[in-house]
């Protein structure tokens, strides 16, 4: 039993040391959820033949860097969206809220689809901001940390 408990305590005092960092986006992202992450660059000589391209706001590009190098990122977050069924940001949602300590991958591979899946498909990182994504997940993965260990200290 004391196996057990001390494998619990080590499991989650490692999910505590990647999440913590990222908690200070919090209230940036409470705030700032549902609305778009970006908006089409509009600068000087751009005519309506010009490909335009996405600004993305500053904050959310220093919350994904510290993401992407982060221990959080699941490089083969697909494997999650296919072993769990998942096929929208409905049932996204819902694994998020379900989710407890045996689903940390689960939130990892979730969290990876939009910070790392930005990289090939930049749309994603202003979707997990306007799909409530990045909070959701933050705000589990402190429920499960609180539940397993103690508060932790606001963003």
């Amino acid at each position: 039993m004391m196996q057990v408990t001390e494998y619990r305590h080590k499991m989650i005092e490692e999910y505590k040391q990647a999440a913590t960092p990222l908690f200070k986006y919090v209230p940036w992202l409470e705030k700032n959820s549902g609305r778009p992450g970006s908006t089409s660059y509009r600068g000087q000589g751009v005519t309506e033949h010009s490909m335009s391209f996405p600004v993305y706001d500053a904050t959310l590009m220093s919350f994904i860097k510290e993401a992407s190098a982060s221990s959080l990122m699941d490089r083969n977050y697909n494997y999650v969206f296919t072993r769990k069924n998942i096929k929208n940001h409905e049932q996204e949602r819902k694994m998020i809220a379900a989710a407890g300590v045996k689903d940390w991958d689960t939130l990892r591979g979730i969290l990876s689809k939009y910070v790392l899946g930005g990289r090939v498909r930049s749309i994603l990182w202003s979707e997990g901001l306007q799909e409530r994504i990045y909070l959701l997940v933050l705000e589990q993965m402190r429920k499960i940390i609180e539940y397993w260990d103690k508060p932790l200290e606001a963003g």
